[in-house]
């Protein structure tokens, strides 16, 4: 019973994340008013980001403070360095009832995805 009760619980967090954030393995298209959010620390986006994204790192102590300031009807497309953390920012950001999001993965997944080219660093 406890192994039914497990499978259930898995099964609706997998499909609970799922609604709450799309991970795309295709192209998006891109509205002009999804923001592009890098969510690495400043060096890392320092090294290369998506032409236009902004900068608000998930590990940070203010990632709550600086998300809480934009719109939560947004359209939102999240990247990381591999799609971990792009993951963990869009599970808080949910909490925080932002609701059309996007896990673009990495910065080179994100930008295939997107159409968006990689600007800055070297």
């Amino acid at each position: 019973m406890r192994r039914f009760i497990y499978a259930v619980t898995l099964g609706l967090s997998v499909a609970l994340g799922t609604a709450a954030c799309v991970s795309p393995t295709e192209p998006v298209a891109l509205s002009a008013e999804t923001i592009v959010v890098d969510v690495r620390s400043a060096d890392e986006f320092a090294t290369g980001h998506l032409i236009g994204a902004v900068n608000i790192d998930v590990q940070s102590s203010d990632f709550e403070t600086l998300i809480s300031e934009l719109d939560p009807t947004s359209p939102y497309y999240v990247y990381c360095r591999s799609g971990n953390r792009s993951a963990q920012a869009i599970d808080r950001m949910s909490a925080l009832g932002f609701t059309d999001l996007t896990n673009g993965g990495s910065v080179q997944s994100a930008s295939r995805s997107s159409g968006l080219p990689v600007v800055g660093g070297q």
